[in-house]
């Protein structure tokens, strides 16, 4: 098995033209003619996640997160992009990453937050003009009943890696169409409100989106960004396991979010 053979599949299953403009996606660092028996999936590399990857000698890290995200015009030591780069080179581990496309893939980040929380008629909340297949960023639905905004944040409560909540509009507003954008997708708030949502949950945003958004009457729910998107990290793992049944994949174990509740 070789690293292209899992980038393929990778692209398949999100395509890169789903991707933002502005994103950096795909194979990121090596070679992808390169052997591979390891697979880590983790949502960020971090120096507890890139130090695990070398400990376990895996082969391939696919990240949520682009590393490097942003051009660099030196690779040292001095920076910690730089650091943990040339630390996973000297290790010989690739680096994929699907990024906002997983975002908006057909079985992506947001279909399965707009799935577990019990939406249907689901559709995307920003369409491609030009996507034949009907995808876009973000996703909006309708619950088969009305909820209270509480009865709502209890069921997101019920998600993986999710040990808070903020709420922006009162607990005892009905919702009943929702939309959803993982991460940080403040911007995602007028766009939810063209299309008639009572609510938009997202990772985390601005306190002035917060502002805007109760001044618009849309409210929101954020558990932040780790629990809004590191769960699917995880289900990509299972499934690039049950893809690649004699590699050994697995989503980090040492990563964790930097943010705590107190």
């Amino acid at each position: 098995m070789l690293v292209h053979d899992v980038c393929q599949y990778l692209d398949e299953f999100a395509p890169p033209r789903l991707a933002e403009d502005w994103d950096n996606v795909g194979l990121l660092v090596g070679d992808s003619a390169r052997s591979v028996n390891k697979i880590m999936t983790c949502l960020t590399i971090t120096p507890d996640s890139a130090a695990e990857a070398v400990r376990e000698r895996t082969d391939l890290i696919v990240t949520h997160h682009p590393l490097p995200f942003r051009p660099l015009k030196r690779l040292t030591t001095d920076s910690v992009p730089g650091r943990l780069l040339l630390q996973l080179i000297e290790a010989s581990i690739a680096i994929y990453s699907p990024h906002t496309a997983f975002d908006s893939a057909a079985a992506g980040i947001n279909q399965c937050l707009a799935e577990g929380i019990g939406l249907q008629e689901i559709r995307p909340l920003v369409p491609r003009a030009t996507d034949e297949d009907q995808l876009g960023a973000g996703r909006y639905g309708t619950l088969a009943e009305p909820l209270s905004l509480s009865s709502l944040a209890e069921r997101l409560k019920g998600q993986p890696s999710l040990s808070g909540l903020h709420r922006v509009g009162l607990a005892e507003q009905t919702v009943s169409k929702v939309a959803v954008a993982c991460g940080s997708a403040g911007e995602f708030l007028e766009a939810a409100r063209q299309c008639g949502c009572n609510l938009l949950v997202t990772g985390e945003t601005s306190f002035h989106t917060c502002l805007e958004a109760e001044a618009t009457g849309v409210a929101l729910l954020l558990p932040g960004h780790f629990a809004s998107e590191r769960f699917a990290l995880e289900k990509l793992a299972e499934l690039l396991a049950g893809e690649f049944a004699e590699l050994d994949v697995w989503a980090s174990r040492d990563e964790q979010d930097p943010l705590c509740w107190m």
